[in-house]
């Protein structure tokens, strides 16, 4: 019987999808590197844990032995991605994770080659980052296949975990990031701003530097692409004063008074938050002839859908639905995907 292993399951993500998980009748082995937290953790769902950190190369294929699918949830993934995808490949294991970091969708589409002669799967991006807006990707280039510009954007409503938080504080000073002709470019924060109707009213929204500018060229593609998030005057704000204060918020004092900010907060959102929150996405593809077609989804909130989004691609691994390579999850599992998870509902505007 093929068996999955969470690892960062006692954070907060990982410890809502490995309850989910035992709640849908799952087994999974829970990974971790706290020797505290992670045991306790074990005994009070009933499942085996190991214990391990991602020094050492030998420990963590020592730690994946016997696993055929890892859920990495344990970010900033640009911290810890590599050592876990290393220890898949060398022992055969399928890697999976819940990054939106950009340059960790890069650094492993980087390994597809070697993924496809150890035949593992590397598909990064399995919750809301980036299920729902790759899915968006992949349906609104099947809308209009001659497209060539491509925006996405999100609203979502109520707080982010701690982890969510630290890589958003890690990443402060590194500016934005968009796709021109088929490369990725830096541009300042908040390069852009436009007025999107997410499907709750229009509202102004600001560039960031989301995964979906590297997955979905991988997807699509489409050469030119956008993310936006919507964003109130204030956040507009604070997002064009970092332009000239990137040394400054990447410095480790900075950066320092910011961590002990985070670890100061709630872990995430509450069960009520998450219950009545809600998500909505937006795309927009056109083409050199005019020619434009924009479709929307709405779905749950945020850390919700990463648990359902997560565990369903879990689940189509274990029953041997796998590509070998770098994948994204509408390569892999088709535009369709996310309307699979509960209370996902797509709609598109109009006819091009």
């Amino acid at each position: 019987m093929p068996r999955f292993l969470i690892y960062g399951a006692n954070g907060y993500t990982g410890s809502l999808i490995a309850r989910a998980a035992v709640a849908r009748g799952h087994q999974p082995i829970l990974a971790g590197r706290d020797a505290e937290a992670l045991p306790m953790f074990g005994r009070e769902l009933g499942l085996e844990h190991r214990v391990f950190g991602l020094g050492s190369q030998d420990a963590v294929a020592e730690g994946i032995r016997g696993v055929h699918v890892v859920l990495h949830c344990a970010g900033p993934f640009a911290h810890t991605s590599k050592p876990i995808a290393d220890a898949c490949l060398w022992t055969g294991a399928h890697y999976l994770d819940i990054t939106g970091e950009a340059g960790v969708f890069e650094a492993l589409a980087a390994r597809t080659q070697e993924a496809k002669a150890a035949q593992v799967m590397l598909l990064p991006g399995v919750g809301f980052d980036v299920v729902p807006s790759d899915c968006l990707a992949a349906h609104l280039k099947r809308r209009l296949p001659s497209a060539n510009w491509l925006a996405l954007g999100f609203q979502t409503f109520g707080p982010v975990s701690r982890g969510t938080a630290t890589t958003m504080a890690e990443n402060i000073a590194e500016g934005g990031l968009v796709r021109r002709d088929g490369v990725m470019r830096s541009v300042p924060a908040a390069w852009k701003t436009r007025v999107i109707d997410f499907g709750v009213g229009p509202t102004k929204a600001i560039t960031i530097p989301w995964g979906d500018v590297s997955t979905a060229f991988h997807s699509t593609g489409i050469p030119n692409i956008e993310v936006y998030t919507a964003a109130p005057l204030v956040l507009r704000l604070a997002a064009r004063a970092t332009r000239p204060l990137g040394w400054f918020l990447g410095s480790s004092i900075v950066q320092g008074f910011l961590k002990r900010r985070i670890k100061a907060r709630p872990a995430g959102p509450s069960e009520e938050e998450r219950t009545q929150g809600m998500s909505f996405l937006w795309g927009e593809a056109k083409d050199a002839a005019g020619q434009k077609v924009v479709s929307r989804l709405r779905g749950p909130e945020a850390y919700t859908m990463t648990v359902q989004a997560a565990l369903a691609v879990v689940e189509r691994v274990l029953a041997g639905e796998a590509t070998p390579g770098f994948q994204t999850p509408s390569k892999v599992y088709g535009p369709d995907f996310v309307l699979g998870l509960e209370n996902v509902v797509r709609e598109d505007e109009g006819q091009r």
